[in-house]
């Protein structure tokens, strides 16, 4: 199913020299090519989001600078019994943050509150290590030959814009540790990188799912591209991205989040039935945010690039909404 998005395949900078978008920036990739030389201070949002899924439990972690704050947290969910390990930081100013400008490269850090994320990229892997009171994660999720991600950049604007890279169905190896017990992180388990780098509108809402299962991911977005020309849908088979250019309608429930969802447009009839709900809100005056993120199994089918459908049945990921004042 071809896109009517441009494919960027030559390394680009997201910034003109004053700060604006770079139009030759505008399109997707299919591994991280965009320097993100964003200048100065105002509306700029930086952050790494990584997250886990293993066959006992799920976990999240964020190192994020916002310009007037960095929120940084680890989250993990014990799958069995629904219980919750949830730490999040606020830093003003997001003072000791520190991310690089291209993706899967360099080293990212992020302390306060009792949360420290060390984030350390090259081009084998990465190296994930978090903690917090009670918890401590120490993963290495290796890149393997041939791996595609998903590269896009959104534009609102010249002054207004987001680069974000979806990385879906890393294989990941290392430990959680809960207390005193530890749990080997390996077999049957899988990790997703929500990169992002750019200048928001002060309000905004997005959807977001990814679900991975062996040889088959999907990811898929909506309402922060609406409009924009741009979209962040993909199908990944055995590490290949098709690329999906459609905007998607999405279906659920604010008043029951646990209820299944469907996700649809052309090339995409997904339904999501979850299993777990988290909900996260941060509240600073005039700034704040509120995330359903429901944790779950996918069904349906998506239409590849040659047209075929692929069946999505046993993929285990999750579909959120965020809505923030940024």
């Amino acid at each position: 199913m071809p896109t009517h998005e441009r494919e960027i395949t030559e390394p680009v900078d997201l910034c003109l020299p004053g700060g604006r978008l770079n139009p030759a920036a505008v399109g997707w990739t299919r591994r991280p090519l965009h320097r993100a030389n964003l200048r100065g201070w105002g509306r700029a949002k930086r952050w790494e989001y990584w997250g886990v899924v293993t066959p006992s439990h799920v976990v999240g972690v964020v190192a994020s600078s916002l310009d007037y704050a960095g929120v940084h947290g680890v989250y993990v969910l014990d799958r069995a019994s629904r219980a919750e390990v949830s730490h999040d930081a606020v830093v003003p100013l997001a003072r000791g943050a520190v991310f690089p400008p291209v993706s899967g490269a360099g080293r990212a850090r992020a302390t306060g509150g009792g949360v420290r994320v060390e984030i350390d990229q090259d081009p084998g892997g990465t190296r994930l290590r978090a903690a917090a009171p009670g918890v401590a994660v120490d993963l290495e999720i290796p890149l393997p030959d041939g791996h595609e991600s998903l590269g896009v950049v959104v534009p609102w604007g010249p002054r207004r814009f987001q680069y974000t890279v979806k990385d879906v169905g890393r294989p990941v190896r290392g430990r959680l540790v809960l207390g005193d017990v530890t749990h080997d992180v390996g077999e049957d388990a899988f990790a997703v990188l929500d990169h992002g780098r750019g200048r928001w509108p002060y309000s905004v809402a997005w959807n977001w799912a990814a679900g991975s299962a062996p040889g088959r991911a999907v990811q898929l977005g909506g309402k922060w591209t609406d409009g924009t020309g741009m979209t962040e849908n993909a199908l990944f088979l055995d590490g290949r991205l098709h690329k999906i250019g459609a905007e998607l309608e999405w279906s659920y429930d604010r008043a029951d989040w646990l209820k299944p969802w469907r996700i649809s447009g052309d090339g995409v009839e997904v339904e999501f039935t979850p299993f777990h709900e988290r909900v996260s809100r941060t509240e600073l005056g005039v700034v704040g945010s509120e995330t359903h993120q429901c944790f779950g199994s996918f069904g349906g089918r998506v239409r590849a690039g040659d047209g075929a459908w692929v069946a999505l049945d046993g993929l285990t990921g999750w579909a959120e909404e965020a809505r923030n004042r940024w």
